[in-house]
């Protein structure tokens, strides 16, 4: 599915964690990845060195795992330098971690993953790290509703991981009560709430017995941003994977967003997908 993926690294912990994933991703497509660093000015010597051993420790865990690498270290502004390496090199996807001051500013408000997310014209996998030690994913969660877009790609991209790490698949579906005129609302029985399954998330399960993924399916009630990180701790999930749409991140700007929640009280590590935008 994808050919080239591109994995920003820089001089904190997370993003090294956020380019193993990349690294493995990479191993199950058999993708080509590129691993890029971009310093900023004045940067001091003691950083620089500290994202360098990053970008050679992942190098050597891509050689070990047959990959096809390629380290790339360049000196400007971090966004217009990855968005040329993207365009040049056809990059399919990019893994980029949330920053520290991230979390304060808002993850949609200014901030470099922003710009990623919104104005990079290919996928974008962006990674909010919260467990450092933990070892790969035993079970991924992966929230999913009714009215997907780009569903193969997004099944894809957690078929990729689940082979990777040898993880299963929990497809987590928050249900909207039904509404009796006279009873308020009705919340059916386990059984029942199996027939009102929307059919692109039916779908999204198909695509994953097509790549052979073990799944389970699980279906509750209940606001959206808590109920994810309640069930996901509930269960120790060990990553949570979601989908994010250009309008919804846009959308997010303005009034808020149950994906930037989610990322602000997740309990375990968390990818938010963006596939690729869709331009005539």
């Amino acid at each position: 599915m994808y050919k080239r993926i591109l994995a920003a690294v820089n001089e904190f912990t997370n993003s090294e964690i956020a380019a193993k994933y990349a690294v493995f991703l990479a191993k199950s497509c058999r993708a080509k990845l590129l691993l890029v660093f971009v310093a900023e000015d004045k940067l001091d010597k003691s950083t620089f060195r500290r994202a360098e051993s990053a970008l050679e420790r992942l190098f050597i865990e891509a050689e070990d795992n047959d990959i096809d690498i390629e380290s790339i270290t360049e000196k400007g502004d971090p966004f217009k330098k990855i968005s040329e390496i993207v365009r040049r090199n056809s990059i399919d996807i990019v893994f980029t971690a949330t920053r520290r001051g991230d979390t304060e500013k808002g993850f949609f408000a200014k901030t470099l993953a922003r710009e990623f997310m919104v104005k990079l014209m290919c996928s974008v996998a962006m990674v909010r790290v919260v467990r450092m030690s933990r070892g790969y994913p035993g079970n991924i969660l992966v929230p999913v509703r009714g009215r997907m877009t780009h569903i193969e790609e997004k099944a894809g991209f957690v078929a990729g991981l689940a082979e990777a790490f040898n993880s299963s698949v929990t497809l987590f579906h928050l249900s909207d009560p039904i509404t009796g005129f006279f009873h308020g609302e009705i919340h059916l029985k386990p059984a029942e709430r199996e027939e009102h399954i929307p059919k692109d998330i039916v779908q999204f399960a198909d695509f994953l017995h097509r790549y052979k993924v073990y799944h389970e399916k699980k279906i509750a009630y209940g606001a959206v941003s808590r109920s994810i990180t309640i069930e996901a701790a509930h269960k120790r999930n060990d990553l949570i994977v979601m989908g994010a749409s250009e309008r919804s991140l846009l959308k997010s700007i303005v009034s808020g967003n149950p994906v930037e929640q989610v990322l602000r009280e997740t309990p375990c590590n968390l990818i938010v997908l963006r596939p690729r935008p869709q331009h005539p």
